[in-house]
């Protein structure tokens, strides 16, 4: 996936300004600080140089892995048309980003975040935007955990790559908080056996709610993976750029976001029969997908070159789809 360009021009200005051995000792900070599964005593954005390494490194990846699992949703509702969105803890907007791409029927957008920098480089890259929603955003200075702050009515709402960073408590709250302000909510969180455990958390308070699982699970039982040493995650394919390149010290032309995510919503939605839980194996003449299913869990899946359509579809089927796709259940 590429980044869009107008946010990816908006990048490198704002980085045109701080040294970049200066943006890369940031960057090496907050890799090991968002590495940390503890609770965080005070804001990990704590400078403007934070904020500008924030996001120049993990823009891309949290604009793809929100991209991808509203994407998904997208296909099994496909006539979800969103209006009003809600950006929970959303820092410099790469959640809004994602939702206007994938939505464009958006046409009101509130980003929240307590880092007043952040809420000032997400609106500056924000009056770029070559869509509307974007550029017309409202970027607020709240306290993700205050009820009076975040709760409000939207049709969609993102809780992206914030629950780490706060105690169980409070993640319970926020995502409570997120479950009476809209229609829709989606929470991501790494792709670790902690953010795992977080997002488990995360979707059991999104049913207690009243709300119904869409994605990415096929049920609203528990989840088949919940007691084991595995854990339910997913891939994003960022192509870097040059600038996310310099700042990371890689050399791949592409980094692999892996993230765990739950998407609930207070109508009830078709879900997907089943969904590829990991990279497809595939061999001459077969395929095998880890496929979560609704009865039986975590099944392995065969599928040979003899069942011919079916075949062909799984050849290009890729971890994190609906299996069989296109296929969806109201179960």
């Amino acid at each position: 996936m590429d980044l869009p360009v107008e946010l990816v021009e908006g990048l490198e200005q704002a980085c045109a300004g701080v040294p970049e051995r200066q943006l890369a000792v940031a960057v090496d900070r907050l890799i090991s600080r968002y590495r940390d599964p503890r609770p965080a005593a005070t804001p990990i954005l704590g400078s403007a140089a934070d904020v500008t390494a924030y996001a120049a490194y993990r823009m891309p990846a949290t604009w793809g892995a929100v991209r991808f699992a509203l994407g998904q949703f997208h296909e099994l509702v496909p006539g979800f048309r969103p209006r009003t969105f809600l950006d929970i803890g959303g820092g410099t907007g790469a959640a809004l980003w994602a939702s206007a791409e994938v939505f464009p029927s958006l046409t009101e957008a509130v980003v929240l975040d307590q880092v007043d920098e952040a809420l000032q480089l997400g609106r500056r890259l924000a009056g770029g935007a070559a869509s509307a929603v974007v550029r017309s955003a409202v970027w607020r200075r709240a306290v993700v955990t205050d009820p009076q702050r975040t709760v409000g009515e939207a049709d969609l709402a993102a809780v992206s790559y914030v629950l780490s960073e706060l105690s169980e408590a409070d993640q319970a709250a926020v995502v409570t908080h997120a479950s009476e302000a809209a229609e829709v909510v989606i929470v991501i969180e790494p792709g670790t056996p902690d953010g795992h455990r977080r997002i488990l958390a995360a979707r059991e308070n999104l049913i207690t709610a009243g709300l119904t699982v869409v994605a990415p699970c096929p049920h609203q039982t528990p989840c088949p993976l919940a007691e084991g040493a595995d854990w339910c995650h997913f891939s994003a394919r960022i192509n870097r750029t040059s600038l996310h390149r310099r700042l990371k010290g890689g050399e791949l032309s592409h980094e692999d976001e892996k993230f765990s995510y739950v998407i609930a919503s207070r109508a009830p939605h078709p879900r997907a029969q089943g969904r590829i839980l990991r990279h497809p194996l595939k061999r001459k003449g077969l395929v095998t997908l880890q496929v979560c299913t609704p009865a039986d869990g975590v099944v392995p899946t065969l599928i040979s070159k003899r069942q011919g359509e079916t075949y062909r579809r799984a050849r290009d089927v890729q971890w994190g789809e609906a299996w069989p796709p296109g296929s969806a259940s109201d179960s």
